[in-house]
């Protein structure tokens, strides 16, 4: 019984000690091309895709700011509350800008039809 917490101790460990920048980089590889490809479908509301984009711009904030945390203030980004804060910000807006976009495509509600509630 002893072992499994071991071995998952051990997995962790051994987990804690990979480089994620290479994951990073390949982690934008599917969302660059899921960005093609709401581009080329004439139905894919312009608004979200623009959304889906800012996406990308918060990404390129995030490591500026993140790097700046660093050279200036020898901390994480995390740890730098007004750099994070206007990191985050962007999330916000690009979160924004997507729903807007998706809300903006939806059917108006269809009333209820008679009887329909019996």
């Amino acid at each position: 019984m002893t072992a499994l917490p071991q071995l998952m101790q051990a997995l962790l460990e051994r987990l804690g000690s990979v480089d994620p920048g290479p994951l990073f980089v390949l982690s934008l590889l599917p969302y660059l091309l899921f960005l093609w490809w709401a581009r080329q479908v004439q139905a894919f509301p312009r608004l979200a895709l623009r959304g889906f984009q800012l996406t990308l711009l918060f990404v390129a904030v995030t490591i500026v700011a993140a790097v700046a945390a660093e050279q200036f203030w020898g901390r994480q980004l995390a740890d730098v509350d007004p750099l994070h804060g206007g990191a985050e910000a962007f999330l916000t807006l690009a979160n924004l800008v997507v729903v807007l976009g998706f809300v903006g495509q939806s059917p108006p509600p269809q009333p209820p039809e008679p009887g329909a509630g019996e």
